[in-house]
């Protein structure tokens, strides 16, 4: 790495000797580049250390030749063991950090100039925010203000070419739509907004400054809505991997309500894959709906787990659907979510690879072959807030 004495990273600098036959003379050319930190091959990932932001940097990292600068809180869910395999990359850095801190991100995006934002970086729990909506607000709505106006500042500040191909891509929530009947169409990029959680509100609230920003300051913003993801790295707190540890570990199989509530699933590789569709060749100020196509009721997802579970890991005694209790419903628990992902297949040729059945079977067995990792992120805190929320 080339750094000046202010830390900052320095052109290398190309050097081509020509020596006469009869004299020391030499020419010197000398061209000066940027090095792999150029906008032209940086992105800024916020929130990476999380579920889906650590699987969009590795399938990144791996399918193109970015570098990656990864700015994270590590706040519970953010797992820095799930970028390892790249730890020592030289086309990535982690900083530890909270992107409300204005000061150091006004001097990360000076460092570093990226050439995009992409901005997972959110509290994204429904049921944490019913106890406890301030960090919510605190992260989704003051920290993506916080961001946001950092950004406009640099983009401000960068030459013609470059302001013009910049992008900054908002990943957000099918939970700002709000509800729908049996009946009802599914979400689409117009849908009115409704959200019914604190969660939901403040992932509203986040969408409407980037629209904001765009609509004022013309910044180049995109933004995704997307679907229930599962797969690889998700903290076991949401629906999927809770239901596939308790079933392995033999303990109860908590379902809210009566288990009716439908939900649309996306594997998360599907997704990070989409994002990065959108961050090539999607529209400006446009909203990009991201769907799986595969609307299951919450007793319907249990229940497949519970048969996965009992093939592959070959437990003793009663099948694990007999662990299924159905417990109190969450206060305010939309009904049903359904996503039209049409719009981004017919502009941008995107649509999930996986379907429901193939990835449900990958997670299941990534869970069960992944002890070290599920015993490191379950601790005793952990188990103490499973225990407040899914209690009968």
């Amino acid at each position: 790495m080339h750094q000046q004495e202010d830390g900052k990273p320095r052109p290398f600098c190309l050097q081509w000797t020509f020596a006469g036959a009869n004299s020391p003379a030499r020419i010197q050319l000398v061209v000066w580049l940027r090095n792999f930190r150029d906008m032209e091959n940086t992105i800024l990932v916020t929130g990476g250390a999380g579920f889906i932001g650590s699987n969009f940097i590795l399938q990144r990292m791996e399918r193109a030749s970015d570098a990656i600068v990864n700015l994270d809180k590590l706040t519970y869910a953010g797992n820095l063991h799930n970028l390892e395999s790249i730890a020592n990359d030289r086309r990535y850095e982690f900083v530890h950090a909270d992107i409300a801190d204005r000061a150091l991100l006004r001097g990360l995006l000076e460092r570093r100039e990226p050439r995009a934002i992409v901005h997972f970086a959110a509290e994204s729990h429904v049921d944490r925010s019913i106890r406890e909506p301030d960090d919510f607000i605190r992260t989704n709505v003051d920290g993506t203000f916080a961001l946001l106006e950092e950004v406009r500042a640099y983009w401000n500040g960068l030459a013609k070419p470059h302001r013009a191909d910049f992008r900054f891509l908002h990943v957000s929530t099918d939970e700002v739509y709000g509800s729908l009947g049996s009946a009802d169409l599914a979400f689409s990029e117009t849908t009115a907004y409704a959200p019914n959680s604190p969660y939901a509100a403040s992932k509203a609230a986040s969408d409407h400054f980037v629209r904001a920003y765009h609509h004022t300051y013309g910044l180049p913003v995109l933004t995704t809505n997307c679907s229930n993801n599962y797969g690889r790295f998700q903290f076991p707190e949401k629906l999927i991997p809770l239901m596939i540890l308790n079933a392995r570990d033999g303990n109860p199989l908590p379902v809210y309500g009566d288990g009716q509530n439908v939900r649309d699933w996306l594997f998360v590789e599907d997704h990070c894959e989409a994002i990065a569709t959108v961050l090539a060749r999607g529209r400006v100020g446009q909203t990009y709906n991201i769907g799986g196509w595969n609307e299951k009721r919450n007793i319907d997802i249990v229940e497949t787990i519970c048969d996965i579970v009992d093939e592959i890991a070959g437990l003793r005694g009663a099948p694990c659907r007999s662990l299924i209790t159905f417990v109190k419903d969450r206060p305010g628990h939309d009904r049903r979510y359904a996503m039209d992902a049409s719009k981004i297949e017919r502009e941008l040729g995107w649509r999930p690879l996986e379907t429901f059945e193939t990835g449900i079977r990958k997670t299941v067995s990534w869970y069960l072959e992944h002890e070290e990792w599920v015993r490191d992120v379950t601790s005793g805190s952990y188990r103490q807030w499973i225990e407040t929320h899914y209690s009968s």
